[in-house]
Formats: structure tokens, sequence, C-alpha cells
């Protein structure tokens, strides 16, 4: 049997956000040809700085709402084309629900013309805040489609059906993956998340902000498992007969996620309590025993062991010395 890598042009749509990025960075690694679309609204060039020099590698600045034109063959489509943190989603609601119907449409629409497959990277936001837990992929949410999360929950679960109406018409190939919450580098201080604003706080001396009692739950995948993740639910030979969760089902409370921060990222400052912001979940850690029989896929990273990669990337993005656990940034490994 013939074992050579099959070498593919990929379109990753907003490839150079966060996931995106490292998704671009292993799919070069396999041998394939990637076509990186961004408008830089989120994404970041820096993210791609070690790419741009590749062969394989080239960047369109484009939207997915007035796609452009692509002459290249494409066979595979990776949609991570979305605002992701509640600051950068919140801040045009409108553009972020046009981003994940219309844009949405037109990257099926473009599968449908290539013949291509294609990922749709959903969310564990499609099921709010649950009254089932752990979240199984059948569960169908409890989100208020009214409150200020909606334009990227209903968003998502819009891009969802839009994805499943054109496979039941026969019209692309696709896959739905429900992302859970991930960390590592090539995040952005500034972006919101759980994480980034904790190791930043912390490695700038400020006290950790913590929203509610700090006793809700969350589950943080490590990005290079979570990209792993992807590319096998892409890869999958068999098409499977609905969303597959990707995320680690670890679950910690926001104080013992603070805490394991304190200890690679040490700070002198004790956290502050905000009120809880409208309609944010409870608890949330996904069921992925569906990753596991379906792609033979778990996550491999501890979460100290990912917070430990994780941090001296943000210790240098802000040009600040720090000690990693009785190491400097200066010889603590950093992994991309």
């Amino acid at each position: 049997m013939d074992m050579t890598p099959v070498s593919r042009t990929i379109l990753v749509a907003g490839g150079a956000g966060f996931i995106g990025s490292h998704l671009c960075e292993a799919l070069l690694a396999q041998g394939h040809k990637v076509i990186c679309m961004d408008n830089f609204q989120t994404g970041r060039r820096d993210n791609l700085s070690g790419l741009l020099d590749h062969p394989n590698f080239r960047v369109i600045k484009g939207d997915v709402e007035e796609l452009p034109e692509i002459r290249d063959r494409v066979d595979r489509i990776y949609n991570l084309a979305s605002p992701a943190s509640p600051p950068a989603y919140q801040a045009d609601p409108v553009r972020t629900m046009m981003t994940n119907v219309v844009g949405t449409n037109n990257l099926l629409a473009l599968a449908e013309k290539k013949g291509a497959r294609l990922l749709q990277a959903s969310t564990s936001e499609v099921y709010g805040d649950p009254e089932v837990h752990p979240q199984p992929e059948g569960y169908a949410g409890h989100v208020n489609c009214n409150g200020p999360r909606a334009c990227y929950d209903e968003g998502k679960r819009a891009a969802e059906a839009l994805c499943y109406d054109y496979l039941r018409a026969g019209r692309a190939e696709v896959r739905v993956a429900r992302i859970f919450n991930t960390y590592g580098p090539h995040m952005q201080c500034d972006d919101g998340r759980i994480v980034s604003n904790f190791i930043c706080q912390a490695l700038s001396d400020e006290p950790m902000t913590i929203y509610g009692s700090g006793e809700q739950t969350r589950s943080f995948c490590y990005v290079s498992d979570m990209v792993d993740g992807l590319i096998a639910l892409m890869e999958l030979g068999e098409t499977p007969d609905g969303p597959v969760n990707i995320g680690n089902p670890g679950e910690y409370t926001i104080l013992e996620l603070a805490e394991l921060i304190r200890r690679v990222a040490p700070t002198s400052k004790r956290p502050v309590f905000r009120p809880l912001p409208k309609d944010d979940p409870k608890r949330r850690r996904p069921d992925i025993a569906r990753a596991k029989s379906l792609l033979g896929w778990a996550p491999r990273v501890p979460l100290e062991e990912g917070l430990e990669k994780t941090v001296p990337w943000f210790s240098q993005a802000l040009q600040r010395p720090m000690a990693v656990a009785g190491r400097t940034a200066e010889t603590a490994e950093v992994t991309r």
C-alpha cells in the first residue's frame, strides 16, 4: 500500500488568529500548501512571522463576508474566521453575526465550487449556560438568544445549521468542531480571555480580576492538542453524523486556575473580585467520548504543563524579565 503523504492545498480562513496561526504551522509541517486568509481585525501578522518565508505559504488579506477570488485549487477549507473573545465579538455584534452567517455561507459556496471539504470551527458557546454537565454533542444548549453574547452564540449555531443544510443537500462535505476554551502562545493580552487576562496581570504584578465568586468552572485545552483534534476531524474518512466536541475534559474553578498561574508567574497581589457578566456560563466541561471513539483523539498536555509553555511567551511579548518556576525567561524553553 502506498503510504506517501498526500499534499493538499488548504485554505485557512482566520489563519492569522490564535488557533489559526498554529494550524497553518502544523499543516505546513505536514507538507501541504497553505493559503492563509485574514482581515486582521483580531488576527495578527506577528503570529505568522515564522511562516512568511515558507515556499508553500501565502497570505491573502480578505474578509469572508466579501470573499476574494481564490483561483487556486482548494482541497480543504478551515473556517476559523470570527472574533472569539467576548470583548472582541461584542465590540461590533452585527459584524460578528454576519461574519458567522454570511461568511460561513460564502466559504460553503466556495467548498461546493472547488469540491473541497470544509471544517467549521464552532464553539462550546452553543451550549450557553448549560443545564447538562458535562456537555455532550446531543445537548441542544441553554442560550439567551437576546443577550449580549447572542451575536456569537447564535451566529455559531446558525453557521452549524448552514453547514448541515449544505451537507444534506449534497452540496458540500462538512465537519463541525465545537471548540472549548483553548490557550497557548499567540494569544493577545487584551483579548479578554481568562488565561491571557490572568497571565498578563500576574506578569505585570497587577491583581488578577475574578468575575463572580470564582467557583464557576472551565476546561482548558492547550493549543497543540486543539490543532491535532481539528486536523484529525478534517481528515476522518467518513463524515460524522453531527458535531464533535474538541476540548480538554479537565475541569477547574477560576480560583484554581488563578492559583496554578501564580505558581508559574508569581505575583504579590491578591485577586480582586468583580460582578459576573450577564449570561456568563457557570460550568463548562466537554464530553469528548465522540472525539475519542471517532478520531482516536484525546488531549495530552496537562494544564500546568501548558501554562509553563505559555507564560514565557507572554513574558517575551510584554518584554518583561520574569522568573518561571525558579528559571529565568532567558533560560526557560519557549514552545510556540
